[in-house]
């Protein structure tokens, strides 16, 4: 059993083994789709493979598409070169379910591969003529966020972006720069619409996207290295639309015992593959049960009915409103605050922490009793039914490998958005007191508390990447385990007033005591942490203890 066309043919294999097959006439499909192509993708990467291929597929195998999908890779060629094609762009997909068993998918979806380098002749040539053709309506990307980027923090322009602002649409060595020579292709052979649509997993990411097209744009027409009028064409939203997306769905890296599992059943040359860039990749992915795909309905020309696949269509603002539910109230502060107490309890998977009474308590607390009283609804997917899924499915599925030491990272910098949002929402509406806010301002004093590197038994551990973390030690660095009320008010004071942290100041929000109380709790005595959290969970903490 090989994941290769030829491989695949032999069905009753496949699926006396309780895999899933493309269901569809390849070979017509993929002439189809080469002749006619709708949907390109950047970044041949583990989500691109496990969530939007396989919607693909489901609605070939429905009859709902004709076509398939074309994947391109700008960052890492060896993706496509030793894996892709050895695998005649075919993989497995392996859904890990939260009742402990695995659903097993065949992935043909995808019909062409490309080396997204202008070095590479035949493969770019390619690629512009994929961008001339009038059926193309979709150029999808998760290139991650850095992906976007045309200077680095430091304000310098990444490797060969100054080189191809001057060289204009002509053998581009950036991928931003690749990306915008392929459209300035598309404009300058009729102006034709197409929708640019960016699905990684970033805040309002079609401006992002929009931001680097527009700024090459720009510096070409100023420069006169390109067609006149293309700056005009991007930003004409009937002709170029960058809608905005929301995409949640957890893809982690290829796992040993997933390989096990397919090598049992048969499947042979599962072998990964480290790139000489470090990409690790092989020809199966795991993903979660869940996803969500919500995108702004910005066609320009047209798109076919991916909602009978399960993605979400509507207008921007709800877009908005469903990123900022996940972001600020049903998923990410939640994994906040499990990231910063597993530390703390010396815990190393997420979802054992689920297994814990005390900390389930209070992660119900946090998003159910503080977080949706001021989550606005976005009419399309429920919160409650939202964090119910996050809470009993998403969270405790043992086979997510992910740890409170990754999710710890950064922590200083989601933190405002995380958990400040809920703040201002109690301090804008007068049905509500953010005095009334108990697990928020345990999770600032929990953060506070992981920044001393000494856990509940006493132990050092080592702090996740933070580029706020030098800085943030100090507020903690004469602080120790028994350290008394008033110093503690002391230490932490100037913190709690830093608004580009915490969102608000929490002195002036009236949560500046609450933190310090807490924080003082969690140093009082080896074990205290624990007792602190068992304490919150149970509504008991208040009675003990002398305020500051």
């Amino acid at each position: 059993m090989k994941l290769t066309v030829e491989g695949i043919k032999n069905t009753a294999d496949w699926e006396a083994k309780g895999y899933s097959l493309p269901k569809f006439d390849r070979a017509k499909v993929e002439a189809l789709t080469k002749a006619e192509p709708f949907w390109i993708h950047f970044g041949a990467g583990n989500i691109f493979r496990a969530f939007q291929a396989n919607v693909v597929q489901e609605l070939l195998n429905q009859g709902v598409l004709d076509r398939g999908l074309i994947v391109a890779e700008g960052y890492d060629y060896e993706i496509i070169q030793k894996m892709y094609k050895p695998h005649d762009n075919i993989g497995a997909l392996v859904t890990l379910k939260s009742s402990g068993s695995v659903e097993k998918t065949v992935v043909g979806s995808i019909m062409e591969a490309l080396a997204a380098d202008s070095n590479n002749e035949k493969e770019w040539m390619r690629l512009l003529q994929i961008f001339r053709s009038p059926s193309l309506q979709m150029v999808t990307f998760t290139i991650t966020e850095k992906g976007y980027l045309l200077k680095n923090a430091a304000g310098v322009f990444m490797p060969g972006v100054e080189e191809d602002f001057a060289a204009g649409p002509v053998l581009p060595k950036s991928y931003i720069g690749k990306v915008v020579t392929l459209l300035h292709e598309r404009f300058a052979n009729g102006e034709l619409p197409v929708a640019m649509v960016s699905m990684d997993n970033c805040s309002h990411n079609g401006d992002k996207l929009y931001a680097a097209v527009n700024e090459f744009a720009a510096e070409w027409e100023n420069r006169g290295v390109c067609k006149p009028g293309f700056l005009a064409y991007v930003n004409n939203a009937s002709k170029v639309s960058f809608p905005w997306t929301m995409i949640d769905k957890i893809t982690p890296r290829p796992d040993a015992k997933i390989e096990k599992i397919l090598a049992q059943d048969g499947i042979e040359e599962l072998e990964p593959v480290i790139t000489s860039k470090k990409t690790y990749v092989a020809p199966f992915v795991n993903a979660e049960e869940c996803q969500y795909l919500v995108i702004e309905d910005s066609f320009p020309n047209g798109r076919p009915e991916l909602e009978k696949g399960g993605l979400y269509f509507t207008d921007r603002a709800t877009v908005d409103k469903v990123e900022k539910m996940k972001v600020c109230t049903c998923l990410n502060p939640l994994h906040t605050f499990l990231a910063v107490s597993g530390c703390l309890l010396g815990y190393t998977l997420i979802a054992d922490e689920m297994k814990d009474e005390d900390l389930l308590r209070l992660v119900k607390k946090l998003g159910y009793e503080e977080g949706l009283p001021v989550v606005v609804d976005p009419g399309i997917i429920k919160p409650r039914d939202f964090i119910d899924e996050v809470v009993n499915i998403r969270i405790p599925n043992p086979f997510m490998p992910d740890t409170p030491q990754r999710i710890a990272c950064d922590t200083s910098q989601k933190l405002s958005i995380r958990f400040g949002e809920t703040i201002k929402g109690y301090l804008g509406r007068s049905d509500l007191n953010v005095t009334d806010l108990k697990v928020v301002p345990l999770v600032f004093a929990l953060w506070l508390r992981y920044l001393m590197a000494i856990d509940d038994k006493g132990n050092e551990f080592e702090l996740s990447p933070d580029p706020l973390l030098d800085e943030c030690r100090k507020y903690v660095e004469g602080l120790k385990i028994g350290s008394a009320a008033d110093e503690v008010f002391k230490a932490l004071k100037p913190v709690l007033s830093r608004k580009d942290i915490f969102g608000v100041d929490l002195v002036e929000a009236g949560l500046g005591e609450r933190v310090c109380r807490y924080f003082f709790d969690l140093v009082d005595h080896p074990g205290c942490i624990r007792e602190t959290l068992h304490l919150v969970a149970n509504n008991a903490l208040w009675e003990i203890k002398t305020s500051i």
